[in-house]
Formats: structure tokens, sequence, C-alpha cells
């Protein structure tokens, strides 16, 4: 699944370079498109920036050091669900804190994966203070003035990624499938509703 990920992520992004192509303005998320084209919420989390190299680059190598290793951990299905529902959480941060901020990147989904390997890092009693210092880094300089990261999508996705983490940790059992679904479920169901609560009511 992680090298899935990986694969469609660069295809987009070779299609995203073509001479005059228009595959980013398509798929790349901003808040005021949720009205009529919610699926950018999604989508935005395989476009990268063009003109940055680095961010597909970063993103990637990220996926690729950790994705295997949860992957491994929590199984398949498990992984690619917190992959697009931290994504997804990274997406509903930036609307609601930074709602005309365009933003593209996988950021939100990673971030999710960096929250949910110390979540059970922690609960399998290892040494997670190096995973702390790069949590911390990364989120640092998403602050940084002039560095154009959206750290509301770090933000959402990291906690979104704790979240579901949790939840993979507390219904381990075979017989606590079900429960496991449906909490994960209401994750996303949370998301939809705060989405809706910005989007008719705010």
């Amino acid at each position: 699944m992680t090298y899935g990920l990986i694969a469609v992520t660069v295809l987009v992004y070779l299609l995203q370079i073509l001479p005059g192509s228009t595959v980013t303005d398509a798929l790349l998320y901003y808040g005021p498109y949720t009205y009529s084209e919610p699926w950018r919420m999604m989508t935005a989390l395989f476009v990268h920036s063009e003109g940055s190299l680095l961010h597909i680059l970063f993103n990637m190598f990220s996926l690729f050091i950790f994705g295997p290793i949860l992957e491994g951990l929590i199984g398949r299905a498990r992984f690619l669900a917190l992959y697009l529902v931290s994504g997804f959480g990274g997406s509903v941060a930036v609307l609601l804190l930074a709602p005309t901020t365009p933003v593209v990147g996988a950021s939100g989904a990673i971030f999710g994966l960096l929250g949910a390997y110390f979540v059970i890092q922690r609960k399998l009693g290892g040494n997670n203070v190096q995973l702390l210092i790069v949590i911390g880094l990364n989120l640092v300089i998403g602050f940084l003035p002039g560095t154009n990261i959206a750290w509301q999508a770090h933000v959402g996705g990291l906690i979104i990624g704790c979240a579901v983490a949790l939840v993979y940790l507390r219904t381990r059992r075979i017989d606590q499938k079900v429960l496991q679904i449906a909490l994960v479920a209401g994750i996303v169901a949370a998301l939809i509703a705060l989405t809706l609560l910005r989007l008719f009511v705010l």
C-alpha cells in the first residue's frame, strides 16, 4: 500500500509538470471550493508544489521510511484508512484556520503517520525521543515566515493520526473489529460535521 501511494503521487506530479498541464488547478484544495467540489479535500494529498522538488521529495521520503513500518504493524487496510483520514483532517484544519489559503501536498497525511507512529511506539514502550524531535522540528519549520507551508494541515493531520492510532490500540481484539470501524467512521463523521459547521454556520 505504501509503495502504491508513492507511485500514484509521483505519477500525478509528473502530470503536473507537463507543459500546459491543469492537473494542479484541478486537484488542489482551496476553502471556497469546498461548497461545490468537496473532493478536493482529498485530491490535494496527491498534488505537490511544481516549483519545489523538495516538497514532494520530503513527503515521499517520509512515507517511504514510516509507511512500511506502520503498514507492517497495523495492516494494509488500517494503514490506508489512517493515511486518508489524516489527510482529510489536515484539509479540515486548513478550512477552519486558513480558509482562503490554497494548499497542495501530502503533509497532513504524513504528519498523521508520524503521530500514529508516536502513539503506537509509546504504547509498545519504545524510545520515541528522536521521533518527537523530528515532529517538533517539522512543526516549527511550518511556522517560520517565508516558508509558504500550511502548518494548519500539519497540525490537523497530526491530531487525527494520533486519534486513529488510539482507536486501533484500544480495539485490537478480533471481536472488536466492528467497534474499530465504527470509531474510525465516527472520526470521519466528526470531521465532516466540522466542515459543514464552518461552511454553513460559522
